[in-house]
């Protein structure tokens, strides 16, 4: 699959469970960093956009786990946005070993704006990166 965007992270020892693997909470994490990467790489602060009174949230999250990372494993986060309804919009997001390219997880993440009184809305500021 061709990305819009790439990020490249390494595993830390403390992200590691009991079994010497990346637990499956920190996988959130890698994927949430790589879209505010994203987005402050296409002029977009996800804390402006905050103070602003526009919020960006999260509304499903569906993850697919494939083949575990572990302690020192350098990996890359690609990344593709698109509109997926007037309200939503999708962030596809995988992740790969880097040594071989092996896939580790595919991820949907699903997400709105806010507006200040909570209803959901896409931001001109959005629309500019569909």
């Amino acid at each position: 699959m061709d990305y819009g965007y790439k990020l490249t992270l390494k595993v830390r020892d403390y992200e590691c469970d009991i079994q010497g693997i990346v637990n499956n909470s920190v996988y959130q994490n890698y994927l949430e960093h790589a879209r505010h990467e994203f987005l402050l790489e296409s002029g977009i602060n996800f804390t402006e956009l905050a103070n602003s009174g526009i919020n960006l949230v999260v509304v499903r999250a569906e993850l697919d786990y494939k083949f575990p990372l572990k302690s020192g494993d350098e990996f890359w986060i690609g990344l593709n946005l698109q509109r997926s309804s007037k309200v939503r919009f999708e962030f596809l997001q995988d992740i790969y070993r880097s040594d071989d390219d092996r896939l580790i997880l595919n991820g949907k993440i699903i997400g709105t704006s806010l507006n200040e009184r909570g209803r959901p809305f896409i931001s001109e500021v959005l629309d500019k990166i569909f």
